[in-house]
């Protein structure tokens, strides 16, 4: 699942962006939806959203080692919820990655093609948006306790102690005689007592 999603958010990136590149270059903005959505060529030479434009070299070694993490991740990977999340995360990074690696000015500092603009939004791409839909998957699991064996985080599982079918829970097994409190002891003494004083009448 996880290269399933990588492999569609990579294609749709690089399809969507040769196409503008070819259709949209040297013209002005195309107004969709009355001005709600422009779609425009933007060389970006930073981060998503057009953040730090003088760092592409740096950008370019982050994207790198996100991937080496994902696919490294991906091994001990069981849960689907985070097979989605990564995919989205490994393609968005590796769309723009194909950009600084193949596109001008060079090797590693070529600029990632933007061509989305919502209002009062910096231009992006479809990688951008799956790396931001892919961070927020990330941080809404992880607080949700979900885990990538495909466990979750969560109280203790039923059959602990003091739990329904745990040793001294409801419907559970009684605890063993060097378990019980001070009262028990204490009551079995007076039990003990009594058989003897019986015994003893007798």
């Amino acid at each position: 699942m996880l290269l399933a999603v990588a492999a569609g958010v990579y294609a749709a990136d690089v399809v969507s962006k040769v196409v503008v590149v070819a259709t949209l270059s040297h013209r002005p903005p195309v107004r969709l939806l009355g001005g709600l959505l422009n779609l425009m060529v933007l060389r970006n030479s930073g981060a998503a959203f057009s953040i730090g434009t003088s760092m592409t070299i740096v950008f370019t070694a982050i994207a790198v080692g996100v991937i080496f993490f994902i696919l490294r991740t991906s091994r001990r990977l069981r849960s689907l919820p985070w097979a989605v999340t990564l995919g989205l995360l490994l393609g968005g990074a590796t769309g723009n990655l194909t950009d600084r690696i193949l596109r001008s000015p060079g090797v590693f500092r070529g600029n990632v093609v933007d061509w989305i603009q919502l209002p009062h939004w910096p231009v992006f791409n479809v990688a951008d948006s799956a790396i931001v839909c892919g961070g927020v998957l990330a941080v809404l699991l992880a607080a949700r306790g979900f885990r990538l064996d495909g466990t979750r985080d969560g109280p203790a599982r039923a059959g602990g102690p003091g739990r329904p079918g745990g040793p001294g829970g409801p419907g559970g097994q009684k605890g063993a005689p060097g378990d019980r409190g001070p009262g028990q002891v204490a009551e079995g003494r007076e039990h003990q007592r009594g058989s003897a004083a019986g015994d003893s009448r007798a």
